[in-house]
């Protein structure tokens, strides 16, 4: 093995483990779809019910099932539908992102959706200007990206008839689009912003990357194992802190240490 291939291999690798190359993207928002796992997997783990049939759409219902969170390939455009039933102090709302919309930006909405809400209203905005997205007041208020790609934007046209409205595109088009009902949370719309932002690379297994010029790549070889515990820790964590919430609730007796640890697997 030369020292070129072993400076670019990770430590750990199991024994008999083959590393498959992989590319780390950005922006983010124009990576392409990613693996579905992602958003479901912390839903299961945070203990969502998956209500998905086999063969059909994916679907998963929280725990008091006033959210529902889809995926369905089967229609067009096809994609994710997150839709709420009317709550006391709450109305029902609904988001739908395109299937291109990249995962990590879809699960920074959905895994808000398994976490506790802030007392505090949160500035929808802030987490775009934060990585210094421009900001525009006509006609409509909207951010855009750096680079142009990418915006969100509060589109109203008359009373009662506003929504938010995302979308990126490139060279070759529109990579996919989002949409928010007006009464959407606003720490859902602020929670999908700070993950359509975030600078942070997302790695996509080759010949998932979709072609342009406005991405960057750098090359990775990983294995499997290491997919595997990455996304194994995000597990973890939304298992912890699921069983944190369960102890702190009045009333709710907390599992115990195994079925703590197991938590989420059904």
């Amino acid at each position: 093995m030369t020292k070129a291939k072993k400076k670019n291999q990770w430590a750990g690798w199991g024994p008999g483990e083959h590393p498959e190359q992989h590319y780390l993207v950005t922006p983010r928002h124009l990576a392409g779809g990613g693996d579905l796992r992602h958003v479901t997997e912390y839903l299961r783990a945070s203990g969502w019910k998956d209500q998905s049939k086999t063969g059909g759409p994916l679907v998963f219902d929280s725990p008091d099932r006033s959210i529902r969170v889809g995926y369905d390939p089967f229609v067009q455009p096809g994609g994710w539908t997150i839709s709420a039933k009317p709550t006391p102090g709450q109305e029902a709302w609904v988001a739908t992102f395109g299937p291109r919309l990249p995962v990590e930006i879809v699960a920074g909405f959905t895994d808000a959706l398994a976490q506790p809400r802030s007392a505090h209203a949160p500035n929808v905005w802030e987490p775009l200007h934060q990585q210094g997205w421009r900001s525009e007041r006509a006609p409509h208020v909207r951010a855009s990206s750096p680079d142009g790609t990418a915006f969100l934007q509060f589109h109203q046209t008359g009373p009662g008839q506003a929504m938010w409205w995302a979308r990126a595109a490139n060279e070759h088009g529109i990579a996919w689009h989002a949409t928010f009902t007006p009464t959407t949370p606003m720490h859902l719309i602020a929670a999908f912003n700070t993950a359509l932002a975030h600078p942070d690379p997302v790695m996509r297994p080759r010949g998932h990357v979709p072609p342009s010029r406005h991405t960057r790549t750098r090359s990775m070889s990983v294995t499997p194992s290491q997919l595997s515990a990455w996304q194994q820790t995000r597990i973890t964590a939304a298992r912890a802190a699921t069983w944190a919430r369960n102890i702190r609730r009045p009333g709710t007796t907390p599992p115990s240490p195994r079925k703590a640890a197991a938590y989420g697997r059904r």
